[in-house]
């Protein structure tokens, strides 16, 4: 099942016997799923399962829904700000997965990894990024091997056997609660009630949202707990920026023909925000989250584009790092192709229209102290 026609089904909007007899059936095995986590999260939070603490201060990014809620650009952020306090940072992450295809090459079993790394290594240069699966040995390399003392671990609010010193969870504002149903009857990865081990939450796109669904969103949060840090945040567009690494700027898109596709797991909330630039947006093309797009995929896209007179073809930063590690054949490709028709990705930043300085306080009061100890 496709990912668009999953989301229809367990948002009910799917509709007959068959969609009720299939929500029914995830709805069973969802229990067992809740059981499974909430057996686990006991064992940890009682001392049955050991929590390994590194010799350095660690923050969690993570979220409690599967797909797309904004924690790159929040660890993104987070990175840079740390460097400017001149604070060395690592970033733990698991990496996403995937075989290598071409069978009978010296490629063949191979597994590279994608989308998130490539997009930290870009925009984090100075950064150490680990990327083990296994948290504890990753935070053990930074520590031991670089000599790293605050470590940011990326998707970190389910990995529960690394300690952390703040946990921050994103809460995607357009889908925030997962339909309030787990996995795989919905999209929460845990409980809501798991917020409780959060200090801060996030809430992104908040943009896209009316106020009134923003302060739904946060009372909802305070009634999990009351003493919470909110802060509400927004992904702002920077620019595009091509195949030949030139930049288009925000005020350059405005009325241009653009063709869109992404592989995402918000994919509505990027065409929202490609919308909201004032550009002509005359096609759409969604592929499921991580996608691996192959040399057909581009051809695909370009030729909807040209037959739409398309200006130009925009994709996000997560698919582009994709197709830059995975498909260098479909990247020479798209160079080749600029003349016809320019490929480009847009470059977008977190801000915070509201509640910057809180999360910046909780941050530093978090690091207050504990680096110097560590040092010695």
């Amino acid at each position: 099942m496709e990912q668009e026609d999953y989301r229809k089904l367990i948002s009910g909007q799917s509709r007959g016997i068959g969609a009720m007899l299939l929500r029914f059936l995830l709805y069973i095995a969802s229990i067992f799923y809740q059981l499974v986590v909430c057996l686990r999260n006991f064992l940890y939070s009682s001392g049955w399962l050991k929590i390994h603490h590194a010799n350095a201060i660690v923050i969690s990014v993570g979220n409690i829904t599967v797909g797309g809620t904004g924690k790159t650009p929040l660890v993104i952020w987070m990175c840079k700000f740390l460097q400017q306090k001149n604070i060395p940072v690592a970033i733990l992450t698991r990496g996403y997965k995937t075989q290598a295809k071409g069978r009978g090459t010296k490629d063949e079993g191979r597994e590279t990894r994608i989308d998130e790394p490539g997009i930290l290594t870009e925009s984090c240069p100075q950064a150490k990024i680990i990327v083990n699966p296994d948290r504890v040995a990753g935070a053990n390399e930074a520590v031991n091997k670089f000599g790293i003392k605050v470590l940011i671990m990326d998707d970190g609010f389910q990995h529960r056997r690394l300690g952390r010193d703040l946990d921050i969870v994103t809460i995607d504002g357009t889908r925030p609660f997962g339909y309030d149903k787990l996995l795989p009857a919905g999209l929460l990865r845990e409980p809501v009630d798991s917020l409780k081990r959060a200090d801060a939450i996030i809430i992104t796109r908040s943009n896209q949202v009316s106020e009134s669904e923003l302060n739904k969103i946060e009372e909802k949060i305070q009634k999990i707990k009351s003493n919470i840090v909110i802060t509400r945040s927004i992904h702002s567009p920077v620019c595009a920026r091509t195949t030949d690494n030139k930049e288009i700027s925000i005020e350059q898109l405005k009325g241009k023909k653009i063709f869109a596709f992404c592989g995402i797991g918000n994919p509505d909330a990027f065409i929202e925000t490609i919308k909201g630039l004032g550009v002509n947006l005359v096609g759409v093309k969604i592929y499921d989250d991580h996608y691996h797009y192959a040399d057909k995929d581009m051809d695909d896209i370009r030729t909807k584009a040209k037959e739409l007179k398309a200006e130009l073809v925009l994709t996000t930063q997560k698919d582009w790092s994709k197709l830059s590690i995975e498909n260098r054949k479909s990247k020479a490709k798209l160079v080749a192709a600029k003349i016809d028709i320019p490929f480009a990705y847009l470059v977008v930043e977190i801000k915070f229209p509201d509640g910057e300085n809180k999360l910046k306080q909780l941050i530093e009061g978090t690091l207050s102290g504990k680096i110097a100890i560590l040092q010695k």
